[in-house]
Protein backbone atom coordinates (compact mmCIF):
# COMPACT_ATOMS: atom_id res chain seq x y z
CA UNK A 1 0.00 0.00 0.00
CA UNK A 2 1.08 3.25 -0.54
CA UNK A 3 1.72 6.11 1.52
CA UNK A 4 -0.74 8.71 1.26
CA UNK A 5 0.46 12.58 2.06
CA UNK A 6 -2.83 14.28 3.83
CA UNK A 7 -3.52 17.85 2.75
CA UNK A 8 -6.01 19.15 4.98
CA UNK A 9 -8.11 18.71 7.98
CA UNK A 10 -11.11 17.33 5.96
CA UNK A 11 -9.20 15.04 4.25
CA UNK A 12 -7.36 13.61 7.61
CA UNK A 13 -10.73 13.54 9.35
CA UNK A 14 -12.34 11.40 6.25
CA UNK A 15 -9.46 9.05 6.14
CA UNK A 16 -10.52 8.41 9.69
CA UNK A 17 -13.84 8.13 8.58
CA UNK A 18 -13.28 5.89 5.94
CA UNK A 19 -10.92 3.62 7.16
CA UNK A 20 -10.98 0.81 10.20
CA UNK A 21 -7.17 1.68 11.12
CA UNK A 22 -5.06 4.05 10.24
CA UNK A 23 -1.58 4.68 10.90
CA UNK A 24 -0.06 8.30 11.03
CA UNK A 25 3.24 9.76 10.30
CA UNK A 26 3.39 13.61 11.86
CA UNK A 27 6.36 15.09 10.43
CA UNK A 28 8.37 18.20 9.25
CA UNK A 29 10.06 18.60 6.67
CA UNK A 30 13.06 20.14 8.24
CA UNK A 31 13.14 17.36 11.16
CA UNK A 32 16.19 15.02 10.58
CA UNK A 33 14.92 12.09 13.01
CA UNK A 34 11.60 12.75 10.25
CA UNK A 35 13.95 11.86 7.70
CA UNK A 36 15.54 8.78 9.50
CA UNK A 37 12.24 6.97 10.37
CA UNK A 38 10.18 7.76 7.20
CA UNK A 39 11.72 4.42 5.15
CA UNK A 40 10.34 2.55 8.32
CA UNK A 41 6.96 3.94 7.95
CA UNK A 42 6.94 3.67 4.40
CA UNK A 43 8.32 0.23 4.36
CA UNK A 44 6.04 -1.11 6.51
CA UNK A 45 3.09 0.10 4.49
CA UNK A 46 4.04 -2.35 1.76
CA UNK A 47 4.50 -5.34 4.14
CA UNK A 48 1.42 -8.10 3.91
CA UNK A 49 0.91 -8.01 7.69
CA UNK A 50 -0.17 -4.73 7.84
CA UNK A 51 -2.31 -4.52 5.21
CA UNK A 52 -5.40 -3.51 6.71
CA UNK A 53 -3.85 -0.37 7.86
CA UNK A 54 -4.42 2.86 5.97
CA UNK A 55 -0.64 4.66 5.97
CA UNK A 56 -1.11 7.99 5.86
CA UNK A 57 1.63 11.66 6.47
CA UNK A 58 0.95 14.73 7.91
CA UNK A 59 2.89 17.71 7.11
CA UNK A 60 3.04 19.60 11.18
CA UNK A 61 3.97 23.09 8.91
CA UNK A 62 1.56 22.41 6.00
CA UNK A 63 -1.46 21.60 8.38
CA UNK A 64 -0.27 23.54 11.80
CA UNK A 65 -4.14 24.24 13.44
CA UNK A 66 -4.72 20.07 12.55
CA UNK A 67 -1.03 19.49 14.86
CA UNK A 68 -2.40 21.98 17.18
CA UNK A 69 -5.73 20.44 17.56
CA UNK A 70 -4.15 17.16 17.92
CA UNK A 71 -1.37 18.59 20.86
CA UNK A 72 1.42 17.52 18.26
CA UNK A 73 4.65 18.95 20.00
CA UNK A 74 7.19 16.67 18.86
CA UNK A 75 8.39 15.24 15.61
CA UNK A 76 8.17 12.47 14.55
CA UNK A 77 5.05 11.66 15.88
CA UNK A 78 3.25 8.45 15.10
CA UNK A 79 -0.82 7.93 15.72
CA UNK A 80 -2.45 4.80 15.24
CA UNK A 81 -6.48 4.94 14.90
CA UNK A 82 -8.93 2.37 15.22
CA UNK A 83 -12.80 3.40 14.03
CA UNK A 84 -11.57 6.77 14.22
CA UNK A 85 -10.11 6.78 17.70
CA UNK A 86 -6.67 7.26 18.66
CA UNK A 87 -5.47 4.27 20.41
CA UNK A 88 -1.95 4.39 20.22
CA UNK A 89 0.77 6.97 19.88
CA UNK A 90 4.73 7.21 19.91
CA UNK A 91 7.00 10.17 19.43
CA UNK A 92 10.47 9.56 18.71
CA UNK A 93 12.02 8.13 15.87
CA UNK A 94 12.15 4.45 17.66
CA UNK A 95 12.00 1.81 15.19
CA UNK A 96 10.75 -0.83 17.39
CA UNK A 97 8.33 1.53 18.84
CA UNK A 98 6.84 1.90 15.46
CA UNK A 99 6.81 -1.38 14.65
CA UNK A 100 4.66 -2.53 17.94
CA UNK A 101 2.44 0.53 17.09
CA UNK A 102 1.85 -0.79 13.88
CA UNK A 103 0.99 -4.33 15.39
CA UNK A 104 -1.34 -3.23 17.64
CA UNK A 105 -3.30 -2.34 14.62
CA UNK A 106 -3.74 -5.53 13.64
Amino acid sequence: MVVHNVRSTEEFKQTLKDNEVVAVDFYATWCAPCKQIAPVFAHSSELDKFSKIKFIKVDVDELSELAAELRIRAMPTFHLYKNGEKVKELTGADQAGLIQLFEAGV
